[in-house]
């Protein structure tokens, strides 16, 4: 039997604990992952689990039964801490007693298959981890290839992110990459980059949007850099008609990514095409 942990000062626990700040996600090359659903999808997408911690009182159902046994297989050291450890440790309220301690998935560009029609997002300088967890999840219903992350202040593996996300963060393909490899690596594919811009007078849905898309988000506060708007082919912007003068980021990107998606349909086109928008602050008409 393993004996349980009742201390939170226990070395194990600390380590664990640590990764709740960034310096040490990047330094040890590790993160957490908390909950059910964000497990389960975390051993789907093949992330490797180096502990997981677990509390008998809190375990719900089966489905935590099957992530022990999945956490096991992969030769993941299981460790039971009392319910006051767990709380201490949890980030959260319904985890239902897992914390994973996993290993960063870490992909480039050439790992990336990307399908006949591809469709990728690219994120620039996003801060918010609620944003990008809500992207990631609006990336995974749409089946994107891939989101690549421009940009040293996101951090892909905050642990608001994997909760925003629902663990969508490990079934959808996330690469950290530089601004110009990404720019490069776009015009190799033969992608047409367009960019949301509250200064562009051509309207998202009046634009052609036909074909593999990728869109591409900046930050909440500086919208996309130069950089990107000059690199783009075509540059369109969102109508706002209430007296409201933005719309979330994330929203922006889902409504941007649905209408490439519904004109593909409709067009059978595939002409690659990226999709490079801005930050919160849309057009307004």
């Amino acid at each position: 039997m393993i004996e349980t942990i009742t201390s939170a000062k226990n070395p194990k626990v600390r380590g664990a604990t640590n990764l709740m700040d960034r310096r040490q996600r990047d330094q040890t090359g590790l993160m957490l992952v908390e909950g059910v659903k964000e497990l389960a999808l975390a051993i789907k997408g093949g992330v490797s689990i180096n502990r997981l911690f677990y509390c008998e009182d809190l375990l719900k159902g089966p489905e935590e039964d099957i992530i022990l046994k999945a956490a096991a297989a992969q030769s993941a050291e299981l460790i039971p801490v009392s319910t006051y450890v767990f709380e201490k440790m949890a980030y959260r309220e319904d985890s239902f007693g897992l914390i994973a301690v996993a290993k960063q998935p870490i992909k480039t560009l050439n790992d990336i298959p990307l399908k006949k029609s591809p469709l990728v997002i690219v994120v620039e300088g996003v801060e918010k981890p609620g944003n990008l967890g809500a992207i990631l999840r609006s990336a995974d219903a749409a089946g994107v290839d891939c989101i690549i992350v421009c940009g040293k202040s996101t951090d892909i593996y905050n642990p608001n992110v994997v909760r925003a996300s629902i663990g969508t963060v490990f079934t959808v393909p996330v690469v950290k990459t530089t601004v110009s490899e990404s720019i490069n690596w776009l015009r190799e594919k033969g992608i047409k980059t367009i960019a949301t811009s509250p200064h562009a007078e051509l309207e998202y849905f009046d634009a052609d949007l036909g074909g593999p898309c990728a869109i591409v988000m900046g930050s909440e506060h500086e919208g996309l850099s130069d950089t990107w708007l000059n690199e783009a082919d075509i540059r369109v912007s969102i109508p706002m008609k209430g007296e409201a003068d933005s719309l979330n980021l994330a929203m922006s990107t889902t409504i941007m990514l649905y209408e490439a998606i519904r004109q593909r349909r409709e067009q059978g086109n595939n002409k690659p095409v990226a999709l490079i928008s801005g930050s919160d602050k849309i057009n307004r008409t």
